[in-house]
């Protein structure tokens, strides 16, 4: 084990690669977090999961030279991921389990290995959104399937050593999540919480035989071996009303462990980050209450046999999808003069959280974004002081929620550097519309017991932002806006560097102290993916995967839409060295462009149905809110598909392409497929008229010198909402700087009311549809015409445009 001796010597010796030579790290540097510096074997680099790195040759006085080495050219497919270097080799995951090894030096494949994942796929659930990372440890490349198979394979062929079977493939779970190897055990665990009340677990095989070695659930259940009997008393008196039904079928469970997992070889603890929990309505998941652990939950297991240890958790008897899946960063901080070894999480609920993580014991946490749901964490106990009102269950109307379930923070990685002493976390300001469960309701909302709305549209819009946060203080030390609202992930490097691509393409480097920005690559295409660093021969790359995707449930597109983050833009591995002599070649891409389709007439009740299928039968979770698109898969309004029904059904209905990685959807009928499509079709034909509307309030977005009495009179304008273009009359009547009037429309008349300020008309009116709800506009003059937006409550935002009535 690492002495004090050893630790100081360390800390002292990084302490000369910060910038400049002459300045001491700010925290103390742990042996276990700078071992191996040449390679990145791991998720994070390593079990302390920090994706930092030791390494200093690339710098922020030198990185002016940092220049494409080599890139390798992918297929269109899932990218969002992080690759390994290991052996001489970088090791790479795309699409569905497809791996490849690459020479490091040269960038040449020296082999791939296909996991047979798309052939044997049975259910959408099998091919879920890919795999965002893989494990290397001792000669061996280790994968977990989305359809639920973990195997090892030898790194210097490819060939498999050995597979294992995690779950039925009958089951509601996917693996999407990277794979750890700790203390000579491949740590592998699975979502499914947001559709079933399973039971989540974490498995833990050995590395060379493949062999179970443990395996942890974290909900109740009737599992009282060695390993489980602890957490089983822990957790089942905090379901007082049990779990089951009366027909002993499950009405309650969750708790997947999908992403984040740490590992403290001193301590011999492995970290687990556990998820939320299903239904997500308390009401219908334990009806008597209680905490309901271990959901949303930090928990630490004994590494040799999985036994509970101990256990945090961020958001008790959670209703709101709030996980803590996110990544568990390790260090050792001065606290109060004092050195702690700690765990350090930016969850989805908007907290940043210290913990000691020898004890779990709650030290400090401050909202790192926008919250509503909590005012703090209460000191003494480490619980949440929430809002009045927050828990939806058996009340009326919808209400708004921040974060939303995206989170504050996704799986995206976060970045933790010792010679700043500071977290660079990617983050999310996003909130949503939640209520209980609509009477009716239909679909995945049915099931999860709730009525939420994570693209609603809010009048604070969606934003990204990489913070540099402070865990001592507990205060912000600087920040970056990010272009979109989907950020990447980071990695930071002794050379006092933090490296992350952003959604408009640009792989971006800034100076770790102070955030300026001291570099950037236009990668052509967006990046979500974290990067990272090794060095070999002497000489020091950075690698990075390109390619949008990793959103779930169509969240993050309405955020991304004035972006290009199409998803056949060129996925690459890039890898960058100083004096690097690559280059990529030019991309010309043309504008965005629907199908003609000139027998296509408006219908806006089958819209409307079309609507409801695309939501309810989870085409928004690859395609997007409204059929938005944001990289994750092709955008349907582009595609000649949606044009011949043949070729529709043969895809959608009978999986025509999913050795491509679109799933099949058997159960739709040929009508529901026509009916699906004409919605498709409906979005395109509003395509143009949405594009030139959002250009020209970009345009607009700095206001006029228009006052309330030019907002007077009678205008024609047009809604671009989801089911076709609306067109309504504005009829306003100016008072001093206040507005009055009313907006008519097909589906009724309402009466609003507001004001000019900096020359933009902002009114608002109630309608009912059929829920109370309030109609807003934000509007702008330009050259004599309308631009703005309306708001329709928890149904989105969307543009408009109007002309003076003649």
């Amino acid at each position: 084990m690492p002495s004090t001796f050893v630790r100081n010597v360390l800390a002292l010796a990084c302490a000369a690669l910060a910038v400049g030579g002459c300045h001491r790290a700010a925290q103390p540097i742990e042996e276990a977090m700078v071992a191996n510096g040449d390679e990145w074997p791991s998720w994070g680099r390593t079990g302390h999961e920090t994706h930092y790195s030791p390494l200093d040759e690339i710098d922020a006085d030198n990185v002016g030279d940092l220049k494409l080495a080599w890139h390798f050219d992918l297929e269109p497919g899932y990218t969002p991921t992080t690759p390994l270097m290991a052996e001489g080799k970088v090791f790479i995951t795309t699409g569905h389990s497809l791996i490849r090894a690459l020479d490091a030096v040269s960038g040449k494949e020296l082999w791939q290995y296909d996991a047979g994942t798309r052939a044997r796929a049975t259910s959408p659930l099998d091919m879920s959104w890919g795999n965002k990372g893989i494990a290397y440890s001792e000669g061996r490349v280790f994968l977990g399937t989305s359809d639920g198979y973990v195997v090892a394979l030898d790194a210097k062929t490819g060939k498999e050593t050995w597979k294992a079977q995690d779950f039925p493939t009958d089951d509601l779970r996917t693996i999407s999540g990277a794979p750890r190897v700790y203390d000579g055990k491949v740590i592998i665990g699975h979502g499914g919480a947001d559709i079933s009340p399973l039971e989540g677990f974490v498995s833990a095989y050995d590395a060379k035989t493949g062999k179970l070695a443990w395996r942890f659930y974290t909900v109740p259940g009737d599992h009282d071996d060695a390993t489980n009997r602890k957490a089983q008393e822990v957790m089942r008196k905090t379901w007082p009303s049990g779990w089951k039904n009366p027909d002993g079928t499950r009405r309650g469970g969750g708790g997947t462990m999908w992403n984040a997992f740490s590992y403290d070889p001193e301590l011999n603890l492995i970290f687990l980050g556990v998820g939320n929990g299903y239904p997500y309505n308390q009401n219908l998941r334990s009806p008597g209450g209680g905490d309901n652990l271990f959901l949303s939950s930090v928990v630490a297991v004994n590494a040799n046999t999985g036994e509970y240890v101990w256990h945090y958790q961020v958001c008790p008897a959670e209703q709101w999808d709030c996980t803590a899946t996110t990544d568990m960063t390790l260090a050792e901080l001065e606290i109060d003069g004092k050195p702690r070894k700690v765990l350090m999480q930016a969850p989805k609920n908007g907290f940043f959280y210290v913990i000691d993580r020898k004890t779990g014991q709650f030290i400090s946490a401050e909202k790192i974004a926008k919250v509503t749901w909590a005012d703090r964490i209460d000191q003494k106990t480490g619980r949440p002081v929430e809002n009045p009102g927050i828990r939806y269950n058996g009340k009326p109307g919808l209400f708004e929620m921040w974060p939303g379930p995206t989170g504050a923070h996704s799986w995206q990685p976060q970045a933790y550097s010792p010679l700043t002493g500071l977290v660079y976390v990617p983050v999310i300001e996003q909130g949503a519309v939640i209520g209980d469960m609509a009477p009716g309701e239909k679909g995945l909302s049915a099931g999860m017991g709730v009525t939420l709305l994570p693209e609603a549209g809010l009048k604070e819009g969606a934003h990204a932002w990489l913070r540099a946060w402070n865990p001592v203080t507990q205060k912000l030390a600087w920040q970056k806006e990010l272009p979109g609202s989907w950020p990447a992930g980071v990695m930071t490097s002794a050379g006092g560097l933090v490296f992350q691509g952003r959604m408009d393409g640009k792989f971006v480097a800034y100076d770790a102290k102070n955030g300026a920005e001291v570099w950037s690559f236009d990668a052509q295409a967006p990046i979500v993916g974290a990067p990272i660093t090794w060095r070999m021969n002497g000489k020091q790359y950075v690698t990075v995967i390109t390619g949008a995707g990793g959103q779930g449930a169509g969240m993050q597109s309405l955020g991304n839409q004035e972006l290009n983050t199409d998803y056949r833009l060129p996925r690459r591995v890039l890898t960058f060295a100083l004096g690097g002599t690559d280059t990529l070649p030019k991309l010309d891409w043309p504008e965005p462009t629907p199908p003609v389709d000139p027998e296509f007439k408006p219908d806006t009740a089958r819209a409307q149905a079309g609507a409801i299928l695309f939501g309810t039968r989870a085409c928004l979770v690859c395609h997007g809110w409204n059929a938005v698109a944001s990289g994750a898969a092709p955008d349907l309004r582009l595609s000649p598909v949606i044009l011949d029904a043949a070729a529709f059904r043969t895809i959608v209905k009978e999986g025509g392409l999913k050795l491509n990685g679109m799933p099949q959807f058997p159960d739709f009928s040929d009508q529901e497929l026509e009916t699906l499509r004409f919605f498709l079709r409906t979005r395109a034909s509003t395509f143009q008229a949405e594009r030139a509307a959002m250009i020209a309030k970009r345009a607009a977005a700095g206001g006029s010198n228009a006052k309330a009495a030019d907002y007077a009179g009678k205008w024609n304008i047009v809604v671009q909402s989801p089911v076709g273009a609306t067109p309504a009359v504005l009829e306003l009547v100016a008072s001093g700087d206040t507005l009055r009037g009313k907006v008519s429309a097909e589906q009724g008349t309402v009466d609003v009311s507001g004001k000019v300020e900096k020359g933009r008309a902002t009114f608002s009116g109630k309608a009912s549809m059929p829920m109370p709800i309030t109609v807003g506009y934000d509007l702008t003059l330009k050259d004599g015409k309308l631009i703005g937006e309306s708001s329709n409550g928890p149904f989105g935002t969307f543009p408009v445009t109007g002309t003076k009535a003649p």
